[in-house]
């Protein structure tokens, strides 16, 4: 069932680094623990925040950006993963007022806390301040009055007459200090240079650490309060309807098709004619998703949209199965951290060969980030598919931002001038051979060209969220059909 009411908070901070993980992962989990079904939510594109999410929820965790999908659709998309759910809890991205560049509020969490017209909870680091606290909470309370601050939880407190300090200084603003965690031995949450190291990894490590985070927050917040400041939410702003992966050509997703770097939209990512027929009754097509530790960047949304596309979805983990699934007719290879992992990918030398197999024979392939280094000759010098003309190495410099993108040339999964944003977030640099047209010219100050368009390869450094674009899954699915 699905309610436009479900009782809901977003965790927001200052600045990164506040410790808004960690409350909104020990949050959720300790709500989960209390008996309550939590729909968990992540402002912005991350993918590895969502799996802490998934763990201590049971359920999975689902982004909202305002960017890669409009904010027409944060509503939507947030009670989609709503349905059924007690309590939803958001976690924010960067400060709360931070969004896209010189973009206003574009993807921040205050926009996005807005759209769900959610009350926000303030983490703040109070390990360098008593008094100051009320300036710097009274400052991010009347910045916007369109964002209803409803309460503080003071992180790395030092000790009782700090905490005592800080209380008393936050009575003269009138937001309530909700929750207060003393300063302890951080949760055992290790990084590299993306962020936290993803839950397939170290599955068994981040179920303590989302224990720990959950004790954390049960001891210092006042959960009791916290819910029933969820509970003031009220109805979704604007009387959205749920997002639904079904697609057709007058579905009530409108694309967001552009033309060519300067022309108007004249047809779908789809590329079919409105009210064209599709094809009905043909077997479902089996497509495989890369998954395992090395591939786990990924939107839940990507595979109900192939799913309610017709195709049949299988996941299969690079590392260590050595065919494709049997019958595989297209391939989906997410983002992930396969630098991490060459040698071993590299060293399942029969499932590479399976993979140039498909591609030589013109089988579908989308492959972003992490998929587009693996289907390169090679990657730090470890042979990979050798699918594209190209090498792939690590870059000194992380290359990190949105995207408003175009697509050059058709593909199968982009019409030409289909016009799509996304996000691009690596620290590896490909150098192309000759042979393959781009996939997206870049616009923007810095025009460029991005991407690999080969046969039936699609292969970009750009994340996309196909949600924006429901035309991109079913495009892409009827090739595999016919293909």
């Amino acid at each position: 069932m699905v309610t436009p009411s479900t009782p809901r908070l977003v965790v927001a901070a200052p600045s990164s680094g506040s410790g808004k993980t960690t409350v909104a992962t020990g949050l959720m989990a300790a709500f989960a623990a209390r008996g309550l079904a939590v729909s968990p939510h992540k402002v912005g594109p991350d993918y590895i925040d969502p799996g802490y999410h998934a763990l201590a929820t049971g359920r999975t965790g689902r982004n909202l950006d305002a960017y890669l999908c409009g904010p027409e659709l944060v509503a939507p998309l947030f009670l989609h993963g709503a349905r059924g759910c007690d309590i939803a809890v958001v976690e924010g991205v960067m400060g709360l007022y931070d969004g896209a560049a010189g973009e206003g509020e574009l993807a921040s969490t205050a926009q996005v806390a807005k759209l769900l017209g959610a009350p926000v909870v303030l983490v703040v680091d109070a390990s360098s301040q008593s008094r100051s606290v009320a300036a710097l909470v009274h400052g991010f309370v009347s910045w916007d009055p369109g964002v209803r601050v409803g309460g503080v939880i003071l992180n790395k407190v030092g000790s009782a007459r700090h905490e005592e300090l800080l209380r008393e200084a936050l009575d003269s603003v009138g937001v309530p200090v909700l929750g207060a965690l003393r300063r302890a031995r951080p949760v055992e949450t290790p990084s590299r240079h993306l962020g936290l190291v993803p839950v397939a990894e170290r599955r068994a490590l981040a179920v303590s650490a989302v224990s720990e985070m959950a004790a954390l927050v049960s001891r210092g917040c006042d959960l009791p309060a916290l819910e029933a400041l969820a509970r003031t939410a009220g109805t979704v702003p604007g009387g959205s309807a749920p997002w639904t992966p079904d697609f057709s050509p007058t579905h009530d997703h409108p694309p967001r098709s552009a033309g060519r770097l300067d022309q108007e939209p004249t047809r779908s990512a789809e590329g079919l004619e409105e009210g064209a027929a599709r094809p009905a009754g043909k077997a479902k097509p089996r497509i495989a998703v890369a998954g395992g530790p090395a591939f786990t960047f990924s939107y839940a949304e990507h595979t109900e949209l192939l799913t309610a596309a017709g195709a049949e979805v299988v996941t299969f983990d690079p590392l260590h199965d050595e065919e494709l699934p049997e019958g595989t007719a297209g391939l989906v290879i997410g983002g992930g951290f396969p630098e991490v992992y060459a040698a071993e990918l590299s060293a399942n030398e029969p499932l590479r060969k399976a993979v140039a197999e498909l591609a030589a024979a013109g089988a579908p392939i989308a492959a972003e980030c992490a998929g587009l280094l693996y289907l390169c000759r090679e990657l730090d010098g470890s042979p990979m598919c050798g699918v594209l003309d190209a090498t792939a190495r690590m870059a000194e410099r992380l290359t990190l931002g949105y995207r408003d993108a175009v697509a050059v040339g058709d593909s199968v999964l982009a019409a030409a001038g289909t016009r799509m944003r996304g996000h691009e977030f690596h620290r590896t640099a490909v150098e192309p051979g000759a042979g393959a047209a781009p996939a997206w010219g870049i616009r923007g100050r810095e025009r460029r060209v991005e991407g690999f368009v080969q046969r039936g390869v699609h292969a970009s450094y750009l994340h996309t969220h196909w949600a924006s674009e429901p035309g991109l899954a079913h495009r892409f699915v009827e090739r595999c059909r016919t293909s």
